[in-house]
């Protein structure tokens, strides 16, 4: 794969430099490539995949650490396009790795708090892209399936635009181990059986490599809290059973407040299985699902500005707090 470095060397330092992060569709190697550039313009910037999707494409995690203790600091994690229809979140996060990196490099701020000080004895790991052959499918169709092209055709009906599984047809975020067993009979009673396009939790918790790419990553670093990115509603999710520490809901009210997005409980087949329903129940540590903008997904690229400015506070706060 060849990176492209969209920006010129001469740009690093001192001048505006024009956003790489565009609102406009990005497929799997376009994001590489903004990836790639940013890597390139800022080589604090450490890169690097956290495993494979089922067609073997890499799952990247971007980090920013402070120096003096990169490797046992506890991180903050951002992920996200669990599912193939909410890309935006992907842009949304690249947005926020480039005005990090901007502000880092040029020693000023983002949301009027200095990033340097941000990192002061953490971590910032972002996941921007958890579901690649999901997002490839939901935007190329059977031609971003690869060898599962025959497959994802067959559990389609070669309707691709609600398509929000992985490449088997498995929905990554209802494949995590958290109330897996109920959320396994609640398919079943709504009449999910088998693989398709969005919903069907998979066989066992933890089936798919993508999910396991982030529940390797949480159980080998120490990851203090989590926020998963989707859309829409603008709404926060915060609890997931008795698990969910007070933390959880002091942080939830706050960052509302910066975004004015809702607190909100799920419902339905949205309740159990997630990975912020996951990472509270496995540490006991405070997790969160953010559904960015208003719409019906897929939301237009053209949704990028506004929605990542009334949420850029609220990620720095958590990237912070």
């Amino acid at each position: 794969m060849v990176i492209k470095v969209w920006c010129k060397q001469s740009e690093r330092n001192g001048h505006q430099m024009e956003s790489i992060v565009r609102g406009v569709e990005h497929d799997y190697e376009q994001i590489c490539e903004v990836i790639g550039s940013l890597r390139g313009l800022y080589p604090f910037l450490k890169v690097s995949a956290i495993g494979k999707s089922v067609l073997g494409r890499k799952i990247f995690a971007c980090e920013f650490c402070d120096r003096k203790n990169a490797d046992s600091a506890p991180a903050v994690l951002f992920a996200g396009a669990f599912h193939g229809t909410e890309r935006l979140t992907t842009l949304v996060l690249l947005r926020f790795i480039e005005q990090f990196c901007a502000a880092m490099n040029t020693n000023t701020s983002v949301a009027g708090m200095d990033t340097h000080r941000a990192l002061c004895g953490r971590r910032l790991i972002i996941v921007p892209l958890a579901n690649p052959d999901g997002c490839e499918i939901a935007l190329r169709g059977s031609a971003g399936a690869g060898s599962m092209a025959g497959l994802v055709k067959r559990l389609s009906g070669g309707d691709f635009s609600s398509w929000n599984a992985n490449a088997r047809g498995v929905d990554i975020n209802h494949n995590f181990n958290a109330g897996w067993e109920i959320l396994h009979q609640m398919e079943r009673d709504a009449g999910i059986y088998g693989p398709g396009p969005r919903q069907y939790g998979g066989p066992a918790p933890e089936s798919e490599p993508e999910t396991l790419a982030l529940t390797k990553l949480c159980r080998e670093q120490h990851i203090a809290q989590a926020l998963a990115f989707h859309s829409q509603g603008e709404e926060i999710y915060w609890y997931y059973s008795e698990n969910t520490p007070d933390r959880g809901k002091k942080l939830a009210r706050i960052f509302a407040a910066s975004s004015c997005y809702a607190l909100e409980e799920p419902v339905g087949l949205a309740s159990h299985g997630g990975f912020k329903d996951w990472f509270i129940e496995e540490f006991g540590r405070p997790g969160f699902t953010i559904e960015i903008g208003r719409g019906k997904n897929p939301l237009s690229p053209a949704l990028l500005n506004p929605i990542y400015e009334k949420i850029e506070e609220m990620m720095m706060i958590a990237a912070a707090i």
